[in-house]
């Protein structure tokens, strides 16, 4: 069943900066159809606001476009990180 609530300026600010995007999303009242209530949304929106976006998309739009966009960027991201923080360390060994 899909819902297409998203708008186009969420789906290309997410991808730069999924917080941001989500807040002002959340104070628009444009996440109001997807019924985000606990303290599970808050965590991921803290811990993983990508994985939170990805989640939205496919409520959204299902396997679409935006949601393999997104998934890449994601997976770029969380894979790209880890060789940042482990050269950082060594550097900071000597």
């Amino acid at each position: 069943m899909l819902i297409h609530t998203l708008p186009f300026w969420f789906l290309v600010f997410a991808l730069f900066l999924p917080r941001v995007a989500l807040l002002v999303a959340w104070l628009q009242t444009t996440l109001v159809p997807f019924h985000l209530v606990g303290l599970v949304p808050l965590v991921f929106w803290v811990l993983l606001p990508r994985a939170l976006v990805c989640y939205l998309i496919y409520l959204d739009q299902g396997l679409s476009t935006w949601f393999l966009i997104h998934l890449i960027v994601a997976l770029l991201v969380w894979g790209g990180s880890g060789g940042y923080h482990s050269r950082r360390r060594r550097r900071d060994d000597y």
